[in-house]
């Protein structure tokens, strides 16, 4: 018995001597003379933390059904760089841009339906610390209900000062998906300018700035609705991009009183025009109106309107049209001999063949005329009657909060209607 004993006890210190010797080895890689620390391994202690936080809200990881019209919504907190980068399943980058608020990214185009993506947020504090956070999702497969998206204008249009951007939808947009559909409309202009959408029914918004355009102007709108949930289970159809030009400041104002017009061009006056308006039984409407359509010839047919006894047919030249109640600026040879004396018209504003003539080759879609002093005054949407509205009324018909230019952005050597806005 005490032999086994011996032999066990002699195990136990060979045993208790080869941990002692590990552990001498251990602690000469951990650490050498004055607490030094070689290259052995390390627990993170003294790595710092980064300043920054990022995390991505929506679309959530790992979410399916995702609208096309997605943006990458994020919250970065003491962040002074963020970047985002959003690939699709081939690891292509899709373009787009960050939202002025710092908080979402919007792609530049619809997504694809069915297709997969990886959204990368990164975020770069004060510390020069980067922080990422991703978020992998998939489109929904196309829907078959989609709203077409439609614009007045088209690329590349030369228009008038008061021209409204004009843009209908082929279904009533319900009133509580208006303002997202309103935040992916944006107003671009050369120089800048203010300006606001109205919604003048559920199906057409348009949009105007503060004060006319300025002459010259460059102006650009888009639409980003494609795969955008629209109500009722429908979607906008698709992106659309406009780009158009406005031509000269040319105003014609119409005074009852003197039954004359004055042509003016950039502030100048370059014609003054004898007019025949509406007689007292259909009086011409008083207030400020836009060119909707230029026909060089035309037939007025007023039968079904007035009825066999007050209607006529008659053909028509040079008419442009400024109210949808069928008040036009028209030649109108038969009543020259009235033209700056007497009111004989059914409404509209005679002008003779020549004047008719001149006229129609000046002006453009989008030009305004301002009739004044007549017994009736213009009826809202009798025609795009957008700068009949005070801007205070105007800026009532958005389904998001007006938030006004900041004073700083404008030039002080200009008046303030002058200075360019955004």
């Amino acid at each position: 018995m005490r032999i086994r004993d011996q032999r066990n006890r002699r195990r136990g210190v060979l045993v208790a001597g080869l941990l002692a010797l590990t552990l001498a080895l251990t602690s000469a890689c951990t650490g050498g003379k004055d607490g030094d620390k070689g290259p052995g391994w390390q627990d993170g202690a003294d790595q710092p933390a980064a300043k920054a936080t990022v995390s991505i809200s929506e679309p959530a990881a790992d979410a399916k059904d995702v609208p096309a019209s997605a943006a990458i919504a994020f919250a970065a907190e003491q962040a002074e760089d963020v970047t985002v980068e959003l690939t699709d399943a081939e690891g292509e980058a899709v373009e787009g841009d960050l939202a002025s608020d710092g908080r979402s990214w919007q792609p530049s185009a619809a997504l694809t339906y069915g297709a997969s993506y990886t959204a990368t947020v990164t975020a770069t504090g004060d510390d020069g610390l980067p922080v990422t956070a991703t978020s992998a999702f998939t489109v929904m497969e196309e829907p078959e209900k989609q709203v077409r998206i439609s614009s007045f204008l088209g690329d590349d249009q030369t228009v008038g000062v008061a021209m409204p951007l004009i843009v209908k939808f082929g279904r009533d947009i319900p009133e509580k998906y208006r303002a997202d559909l309103q935040r992916r409309m944006t107003v671009t202009s050369e120089p800048a300018q203010e300006g606001i959408w109205h919604w003048v029914s559920p199906t057409e918004i348009r949009y105007r700035p503060k004060e006319f355009w300025q002459a010259g102007s460059k102006v650009s709108y888009r639409v980003q609705a494609g795969g955008l949930p629209l109500g009722d289970g429908w979607y906008g159809r698709a992106d659309l991009t406009v780009d158009i030009a406005i031509g000269p400041k040319l105003l014609m104002t119409v005074d009852n009183r003197t039954k004359r017009m004055t042509v003016t061009k950039n502030g100048e006056k370059i014609k003054t025009i004898p007019v025949s308006l509406g007689k007292k039984s259909t009086p011409s409407s008083s207030g400020t109106m836009v060119v909707m359509e230029k026909l060089r010839k035309t037939v007025f047919d007023t039968y079904d309107e007035l009825g066999p006894d007050e209607g006529y047919r008659t053909k028509i030249d040079y008419a442009q049209r400024l109210t949808w109640g069928g008040e036009f600026i028209h030649a109108a040879p038969w009543s020259e001999g009235q033209q700056g004396t007497t009111n004989v018209s059914h409404g509209c504003v005679n002008v003779s063949m020549a004047n008719g003539a001149w006229l129609f080759k000046n002006t453009r879609v989008g030009d305004p005329i301002v009739v004044k002093g007549t017994e009736r005054k213009l009826q809202l949407g009798n025609g795009w009657t957008d700068w009949n509205m005070s801007w205070e009324e105007y800026v009532k018909g958005s389904a998001l909060p007006y938030e006004p230019m900041e004073s700083d952005s404008a030039d002080p050597d200009l008046s303030p209607s002058e200075a360019p806005t955004t």
